[in-house]
């Protein structure tokens, strides 16, 4: 049998930079994160061949020590955790004292700081007799990184090409650039720079950080978000649905500035975007959650790219919850004032910008569903009356003159009707220019959210089965089963636990009445396993209004008058979710007048 033998150091710390060292990608972000955990205000990153020849760090943060040096390039050696509290409640980036002897075992590297109260700064290079040094280096550190994976070249042979490797130092840095944006980055690749980055210290800066680093489309198509609740705080920036991708590679979620992957929050972001996307798009957004440390465990991942929070459903919930209610509160006045239509479309000048908030002011006092079903419920007489009191409303009339005060003519966000075109689409005109309505689209989402309300209202009724299915399940679902039987029930599902791996289904949703039961209720047990929550039956639920509303909505070729069109232009305002139909397509598109007198070169 072979000896058991202890491994030398230099091979303790090749194993481990194989977990912490992938790429030069990786080197960057190990060494950037303890530039922010020395409190640096600027960080400036150099790279040349990809990062595969050189990688340079410089910060101004707090500097290490001449004393410090060799312990700094020691393996498990850190000031960032002293005791088993500190490693319960961490607020560094980095913490396990891996990274400088990981990246020094498989480069030439070289490390220069001073602290403040030094005269001069002091260089170590890592060799076999390294000696300490003094150096003309101010306060903070500069360490470089050359000939990445020189003495390993297993691991050299897998790096790609000068171009992608950049580009994955170029992702990175955008991550980091938006992790902490009060601080100033410069990145420059073969001496060019390619971000010079200063910090956000107010609201303008920070949207010219989020142009720079997601795009000007991006940063002119979000919806801010800032809510709090108890000791839970998520900040940021979430895209209209509008806005969307093919892949998810504008998703940046940081908690407690940390950029991290969790099943929990990828969930429930899917879930607040759930009927306003188009099938096969994805979300883009900025999210920043902040909470308390000891609340959310960073040591489960070699690279702390994930997390695992204590009580995941709270957050689970706070996630969708504030980002569902978010989505659902853009209005198309909102949109047509957003900077996203100011910049994009040429948009509203800033005294239209006034009277929409004075619109938005007027539109409090009218009266929701003025007009489900107008092709049914509603008769002419009726349509004409509620439209002639919103006329009286929007634009009150001097009865001495029969002329509308200049200074309280008011256009609805989106205009008036002009005319029906092909029996599919509305055309109005409003402020800006010229707006098109897909009018079966936009039926459609009015009469599903009020489905929706209507059945948020009575509540999910529960049916009896006559013939109670029988399920095997494993025994942790028999145990969710018994132990969470209550908050089972509130989904409308009955079921009880008759053995260690066996349930029975006693009732189901009344509306799910035809849906496959048995794949029903896996489903939901496995969201409750893996997420806390399921909305399963909801989503079940919303799937067969959403059908009912398509049905129910007026279609192509129906004709339309003038008051009717403009009824579901009144109704679109005052719909939540309006930009969207329930499939994710746009019900409505704003051409501007400067769009126009471009097309045919007006002025030109």
């Amino acid at each position: 049998m072979p000896q058991i033998k202890q491994l030398p150091s230099h091979l303790i710390n090749q194993i481990a930079a194989g977990e912490v060292v992938e790429r030069p990608a990786s080197v960057i972000k190990e060494l950037v994160e303890n530039s922010l955990d020395a409190g640096a205000s600027h960080i400036q990153v150099e790279v040349e061949s990809g990062g595969m020849k050189l990688i340079r760090i410089i910060d101004n943060g707090c500097g290490i020590s001449r004393q410090d040096l060799p312990l700094a390039l020691s393996r498990h050696a850190t000031s960032k955790i002293r005791n088993l509290d500190d490693l319960e409640s961490i607020n560094s980036l980095g913490f396990r004292g891996e990274a400088l002897p990981s990246i020094a075992s498989v480069s030439r590297l070289s490390i220069s700081s001073a602290t403040e109260s030094d005269t001069h700064g002091w260089k170590l290079e890592v060799t076999a007799d390294a000696e300490i040094e003094p150096a003309n280096q101010p306060k903070g550190t500069n360490i470089e990184v050359n000939d990445l994976f020189y003495n390993v070249p297993a691991r050299k042979k897998f790096l790609r090409t000068e171009r992608t490797e950049f580009n994955h130092i170029d992702g990175l840095f955008k991550t980091l650039a938006l992790s902490h944006p009060q601080v100033a980055m410069t990145l420059s690749h073969n001496r060019k720079t390619v971000y010079q980055l200063p910090a956000a210290v107010d609201e303008h800066s920070m949207t010219q950080r989020l142009g720079r680093l997601c795009g000007n489309e991006f940063s002119n198509s979000v919806v801010a978000i800032d809510v709090v609740v108890e000791d839970i705080k998520l900040q940021g920036w979430v895209a209209l649905p509008t806005y969307s991708r093919s892949q998810a590679d504008m998703q940046y979620f940081f908690v407690n500035q940390r950029m991290v992957r969790d099943k929990v929050i990828s969930h429930a972001v899917r879930q607040s975007y759930q009927d306003v996307l188009f099938h096969g798009r994805h979300a883009a957004f900025v999210l920043y959650l902040e909470l308390d440390p000891k609340q959310v465990d960073v040591n489960v991942h070699p690279q702390k790219h994930e997390v695992r929070f204590r009580n995941s459903r709270q957050v689970h919930d706070f996630l969708y919850r504030s980002l569902h209610r978010a989505l659902a509160d853009v209005q198309p006045e909102q949109q047509l004032a957003s900077p996203a239509f100011a910049l994009n479309t040429g948009g509203l000048s800033a005294e239209n910008m006034v009277t929409q908030q004075n619109r938005l002011d007027f539109q409090k006092e009218i009266p929701a569903n003025r007009f489900a079903q107008f092709s049914q419920s509603s008769s002419p007489a009726q349509i004409h009356e509620k439209m002639e009191s919103y006329a009286q409303l929007m634009n009150p009339v001097d009865t001495t003159t029969g002329e509308v005060p200049a200074e309280q003519s008011l256009t609805p966000p989106l205009g008036y009707a002009l005319a029906q075109f092909k029996g599919i689409y509305i055309l109005a005109e409003n402020d800006g220019g010229l707006v098109l309505v897909d009018m079966h689209a936009a039926h459609e989402r009015i009469v599903y959210e009020r489905l929706k309300t209507n059945a948020e209202a009575e509540g999910i009724i529960s049916q009896p089965l006559l013939v109670p299915p029988t399920i095997n399940v494993s025994q942790s679902e028999a145990e969710l089963v018994e132990k969470q039987g209550n908050d089972i029930n509130q989904l409308g599902l009955k079921l009880e636990r008759l053995s260690h791996e066996q349930i029975r289904v006693r009732e189901i949703p009344a509306l799910l009445k035809n849906a496959n039961i048995e794949q029903l209720v896996r489903d939901v047990l496995s969201d409750l396993m893996e997420h806390g929550e399921s909305r399963r039956i909801q989503e079940s639920i919303n799937g067969i209004l959403a059908t009912m509303a398509c049905h129910g909505s007026v279609r192509a070729n129906h004709q339309l008058s003038i008051t009717e069109m403009n009824a579901v232009l009144r109704d679109i305002e005052q719909t939540e979710r309006s930009g969207q139909c329930n499939h994710g397509r746009p019900t409505w598109k704003q051409l501007t007048l400067q769009q126009l007198d471009k097309f045919f070169l007006r002025g030109q």
